[in-house]
């Protein structure tokens, strides 16, 4: 896994451009059957990737916290919603609470095992968000995933390999 997560962001950044004309193709002509495919193919990849393995996601990134997220991890580490936004969170360029810092206040880089596992936050629950219904419409969120995710850059080669799209050929990769 290490060395994957240390090819990783190269492999995404060769594949982006691709990835990119692939999708603006599918969102032209979206198949009925794209939810079905892209949940079969998370499916499958999550069967033989244990997230145990990578905690890439908790080491590199924040995810967003909603106003529920909040409350409900507040109340479960006995805090009121105030401390705990003022200890931990902070407000994007896009105007979303995040976390101040990377990695994860709540993740233990031992054994890469989150703190709050059974309160976290909604984005993490669904990350890395490739079995979403109407996934066609978080293509961008998917292409950057696919530099943190070994198993987001898996499940995107794979839907380009089940599903080629006319005219869709190969950028070649330098």
């Amino acid at each position: 896994m290490e060395k994957m997560l240390k090819q990783l962001p190269k492999l995404a950044k060769e594949a982006k451009k691709e990835n990119e004309k692939y999708f603006a193709r599918l969102k032209k002509r979206t198949p009925k059957r794209l939810d079905y495919l892209m949940q079969e193919l998370h499916d499958k990849e999550f069967e033989k990737t244990d997230c145990l393995t990578c905690g890439n996601c908790c080491k590199t990134t924040s995810p967003i916290f909603t106003d529920v997220d909040i409350e409900r991890i507040a109340k479960y580490l006995k805090m009121k919603v105030a401390a705990f936004t003022s200890q931990y969170l902070e407000r994007d360029e896009d105007d979303f609470m995040v976390l101040k810092s990377a990695p994860c206040t709540f993740f233990d880089e031992s054994d890469n095992t989150c703190f709050i596992y059974s309160v976290r936050p909604k984005a993490c629950a669904e990350y890395p968000h490739t079995n979403r219904k109407k996934f066609i419409g978080i293509t961008d969120l998917t292409i950057a995933n696919t530099a943190i995710c070994p198993a987001t850059y898996n499940i995107v080669e794979n839907l380009k390999k089940r599903l080629p799209l006319e005219g869709n050929k190969k950028i070649k990769r330098s």
